[in-house]
């Protein structure tokens, strides 16, 4: 198993060694079933707040934990910790900090399997996704520890006007920095940010989406087995009221945000009033492929399955939306709803399963309303079915879904659905298709399909989106990697313009201080 790595990109897992160790896996999450998730501030484990069970979406009978959500004392004592964290830590040697952060790293890898069986228990993602998320998480980690090493801490030389005048640039962190993480990728979208702000030298404070708080805390105990100081990093499960007293805290001097559109803009808006703060809102997309009449269809098809359809269509990159040239619209659509049709709907702990459960009833009632649409104005050309059988658990399975004769300015193809639905549209030109997949408030992924180099540039020229991939098997318009992929949204997809795990992410921990020294 040293010579294969998963990664989203991975596209088969014949690979007897790696199922068999997440089996392993799968016993140690086991065991931990019906643990108490606690509040943790400043090393203590608080279990006085209000507590809510965690239910997994592969199985309505199956409860995962008892979590104790954090209360407004708690998280006032958190800042207060962190805030009296900083200095120590900021003022540790940030090779120090880089030590520390790759050996948290290397524990996420060496636990990889039993957090990636929980992650499949916690929010229903299939052995290979799962997998992937965990090793990203430890691969996130690792490149901004390398982003450091890269830049010497971020400490620069600059020119001079005299001979005795001696200037610098360095970069220094904020602060207190908050973390505020989704359900959909509960370890790589906590791991990241926070690991991010941390080597930065910033003291964190991670809220994550209920949905992912049993995840979230084993991301805390690879950072506390590692070595990070107790009141550097606090673990704040809850709902939305403890985000919004994480966000209105005047003792946090930066927040990451991954989630919705409209709750992102909120953040932003209201995060910086009084005093400006950064506020790095990272949301969502409705990403769309575009399939020229030069491009091989079977490789179209493979990869708008893959993204349409990989974690049940709840990515913030799903390919939710498709444009085709029209003389090969009909071919490329037939293939693209026999495949979906073909694919493994189960528990996501069974090895053949490709596609598990969406992740509460909510996710299924927005399911049963577009496919409801699909069928009055439009036709449904593969799935549309919430699914209930003796074969599969009672939990939030539905089909993946191909639609298809929808006028090309309905809502389907314009708000974000987090559900393994995707709608085609044909078109009679590549300007067309550019302007169509452009038409959107969102730009965060996009893809394309053609043999054709100059339509391959004009894509290239003309597209809005931070992420972008021509030709790919393994997902139209998903699969980013730390250090490979620069991760970031255009638009309302996303707030700073930086990408995670690309060049320019960390530097968003740190603000820049000019320092001249006359000898």
């Amino acid at each position: 198993m040293a010579n294969f790595r998963v990664t989203y990109a991975t596209l088969s897992a014949d690979n007897e060694e790696l199922h068999a160790a997440f089996e392993e896996g799968v016993k140690t999450a086991r065991a931990w079933i019906g643990e108490t998730i606690p509040t943790v501030v400043d090393g203590e484990a608080r279990t006085d707040g209000e507590p809510f069970t965690l239910h997994s979406p592969n199985d309505a009978k199956l409860e995962l934990a008892t979590v104790h959500s954090a209360t407004e004392r708690d998280v006032d004592d958190a800042v207060t910790a962190a805030q009296a964290a900083f200095g120590a830590w900021s003022a540790t040697p940030w090779k120090e900090r880089v030590a520390l952060l790759r050996r948290a790293a290397d524990l996420i890898s060496e636990r990889s399997n039993e957090l990636a069986a929980l992650m499949a228990m916690e929010v229903g993602k299939n052995r290979l996704e799962a997998l992937g998320d965990v090793e990203e998480s430890a691969d996130l980690i690792r490149y901004y520890c390398q982003q450091l090493d890269d830049n010497d801490g971020f400490a620069r030389k600059m020119g001079q006007l005299s001979a005795n005048e001696h200037t610098r640039s360095v970069l220094k962190p904020y602060g207190v920095w908050a973390v505020i993480s989704p359900f959909n990728f509960p370890m790589a979208l906590a791991a990241g940010p926070a690991g991010g702000a941390l080597v930065a030298g910033n003291t964190v404070v991670l809220k994550p989406s209920p949905q992912g708080s049993f995840t979230g805390y084993k991301l805390y105990e690879c950072l506390r087995d590692a070595g990070l100081p107790a009141g550097v990093f606090h673990f704040l499960p809850g709902g939305d009221e403890v985000g919004k007293l994480v966000v209105a805290s005047d003792g946090v001097d930066g927040i990451t945000f991954t989630g919705s559109y409209a709750v992102g803009m909120k953040i932003y808006k209201e995060f910086s009033k009084g005093v400006p703060r950064p506020a790095v809102c990272e949301m969502g997309g409705k990403n769309p492929a575009i399939v020229s009449a030069k491009a091989d269809l079977d490789l179209a098809a493979e990869g708008v399955l893959r993204s349409a359809f990989g974690f049940s269509g709840q990515k913030c990159s799903a390919c939710s939306r498709v444009y085709v040239e029209r003389s090969v619209a009909g071919e490329f659509t037939g293939r693209l709803a026999d495949r979906a049709a073909q694919l493994r709907v189960g528990d996501p702990l069974d090895r053949e399963t490709y596609m598990g459960p969406v992740i509460d009833a909510e996710a299924v009632d927005r399911f049963k309303d577009a496919v409801k649409e699909a069928r009055k104005e439009g036709r449904v050309l593969a799935g549309g079915e919430v699914l209930k059988d003796d074969n599969l658990p009672k939990g939030n399975y539905v089909a993946p879904t191909v639609v298809g004769d929808l006028p090309p300015g309905h809502r389907l193809f314009k708000d974000e659905l987090f559900v393994p639905f995707v709608a085609v549209a044909p078109v009679d030109s590549l300007d067309e298709a550019l302007e169509l997949a452009n038409d959107t408030e969102y730009g965060l992924t996009a893809g394309f399909y053609s043999a054709d180099q100059a339509e391959v540039d004009q894509f290239l020229d003309r597209i809005e989106a931070g992420v972008v991939y021509v030709n790919r098997k393994a997902g139209a318009t998903t699969g980013a990697w730390p250090g490979v992929q620069p991760f970031g949204g255009w638009k309302g997809s996303g707030s700073s313009g930086k990408a995670g795990g690309g060049l320019y992410y960390v530097q968003q921990f740190m603000r820049e201080q000019s320092q001249t020294v006359i000898s």
